[in-house]
């Protein structure tokens, strides 16, 4: 009797975690709306040191002119394995913190979430690579679906400013508007590198619709509350290296789902990342592949 009831106890335990489970996605997906979350003072200033500290660190490593790739810094044999991974094809992927004085940086009613990736394009140049990246008018065309909009709305020299609009999906779609302060920097024939600033994130309700609206910045369903990136190119082995790291700031999980829906909602960046460096690289060839 002793193991039916053992038995029984799983199952219910694994019952109730269905129930629980079920409930959250409910939750979440009612009338396509989340809770609302209001982006706090102390968060904004969380995430202004996370990535105050994030960029002097990627201007010493820039300032160093050498091991421009996150790879480079890996023992000499899982290097190697990691650059012939590169030219069959495959994105390198690894999740970044930085600390302050050795110490994490706490983001209250937030998450911080940190991520860098390579790719490897092979039979194009630096200037292939930058003819891309820059051609912001059809990034709705590159990066579809995420990007649904793109335009340049102004630029001198290689100073950018530009709007995006994005379309998630995952239980529930977010549309949002963003506009970005991008520069451009070119450090030798064969390296380049950027720098990405959101300087406005709104959340839009009834996408699509006569009647969509922006919500105010800062107090809505909390998905996108900052995104910072810098991006790296290296010409050489035949092809261009693209690196992309992305620090973003997001809402934090309210303590009764977090144990659930946290691993879920942590899981978007790094698949977005993975997506946007596998967009680029298609862009690029396919740009260069046209007469």
């Amino acid at each position: 009797m002793t193991g039916l009831s053992d038995k029984r106890f799983v199952i219910g335990r694994i019952l109730l975690v269905v129930m629980v489970l079920h409930a959250a996605v409910a939750h979440l997906a009612r009338a396509g709306e989340p809770e609302p979350a209001t982006l706090k003072p102390q968060t904004r200033e969380a995430f202004d040191r996370y990535v105050e500290l994030t960029e002097a660190r990627n201007e010493e490593e820039l300032k160093r002119g050498k091991d421009l790739l996150w790879i480079d810094g890996l023992p000499a044999e899982q290097r190697a394995e990691t650059y012939a991974a590169l030219k069959s094809g495959e994105v390198r992927m690894k999740r970044l913190e930085t600390f302050n004085g050795g110490k994490p940086i706490a983001c209250p009613n937030g998450i911080i979430h940190h991520w860098t990736g390579v790719v490897f394009i092979p039979g194009v140049t630096l200037d292939d690579v930058l003819g891309t990246l820059e051609d912001y008018d059809k990034h709705s065309l590159y990066y579809a679906p995420d990007v649904e909009r793109s335009k340049i709305e102004s630029r001198d020299g290689d100073h950018f400013r530009v709007f995006l609009r994005f379309r998630r999906h995952k239980v529930i779609t977010v549309v949002l508007n963003t506009e970005h302060d991008i520069t451009y920097f070119h450090d030798a024939t064969d390296r380049a590198h950027s720098r990405s600033s959101t300087v406005r994130i709104a959340e839009v309700e009834d996408a699509g619709k006569s009647d969509e609206r922006e919500k105010r910045p800062g107090d809505d369903g909390g998905f996108l509350w900052g995104m910072e990136t810098w991006w790296r190119m290296e010409e050489r082995d035949g092809g261009v290296y693209v690196q992309s790291e992305v620090a973003s700031l997001t809402r934090d999980i309210p303590a009764l789902l977090s144990w659930m829906i946290k691993p879920f909602v942590t899981s978007i960046p790094r698949e977005t990342l993975t997506a946007t460096l596998v967009a680029t690289r298609k862009a690029v060839q396919k740009r260069k592949a046209k007469p």
